[in-house]
């Protein structure tokens, strides 16, 4: 093989290597997410499981994204449903009632959905969840991870139109990279990959 042969089949693997990294590490897209256009969605509290740290970062960073792009009129923010379920028990029991459905049985149910849907004025809504969200070690490297999963529910049918899952990794030597910034570029490459 010549020398610029070898280059070229170089290049061609090299090519295809940075292709395959460069999407989404998990996605679905259910039959009928292209027609799904919602112009209201609302961001359910992020479920940051033992990662607490995360908790308010993670609402303000997907909320703030969700509202730059413009993709929809009103972008009802985790805080206001939060706030929503505080001042009001039977909408704080539906929403439970959903999460623990949805977390238990893999069950998205549509009565619950459709009553979420209505009580926020929303037609779709995004769940998030923090895997990981830390400084650790791979192998000898210190890094920084972040990894989120996202679900975006149509909330008249309860149907999950699009489901990912995402993780970024950041070496660092001396200096530890701020996790909220990593979060943030996880965010944006799953929203930028979501249906809307």
């Amino acid at each position: 093989m010549s020398k610029r042969s070898a280059v070229m089949v170089f290049c061609f693997f090299l090519s295809m290597v940075l292709v395959a990294c460069g999407g989404l590490r998990y996605a679905k897209v259910a039959p009928g997410a292209k027609e799904f256009h919602p112009t209201t969605i609302g961001i359910l509290p992020v479920d940051v499981g033992t990662y607490g740290e995360a908790r308010d970062v993670v609402d303000k960073i997907v909320t703030d994204i969700l509202v730059k792009k413009g993709w929809f009129s009103n972008v009802i923010s985790p805080e206001h449903i939060k706030n929503q379920m505080v001042s009001d028990k039977d909408l704080s029991r539906i929403v439970i009632d959903y999460l623990t459905k949805l977390a238990k049985l893999d069950f998205s149910d549509p009565d619950l959905s459709r009553t979420l849907g209505e009580r926020y004025a929303i037609e779709a809504f995004l769940l998030v969840n923090v895997n990981f969200w830390d400084y650790t070690m791979e192998g000898k490297d210190k890094v920084a991870k972040v990894d989120f999963a996202m679900k975006l529910v149509n909330a008249r049918s309860g149907t999950i139109m699009w489901e990912a899952r995402h993780h970024e990794v950041r070496d660092y030597w001396l200096i530890k990279p701020d996790l909220a910034d990593v979060a943030e570029d996880v965010a944006n490459m799953m929203i930028n990959n979501m249906p809307h």
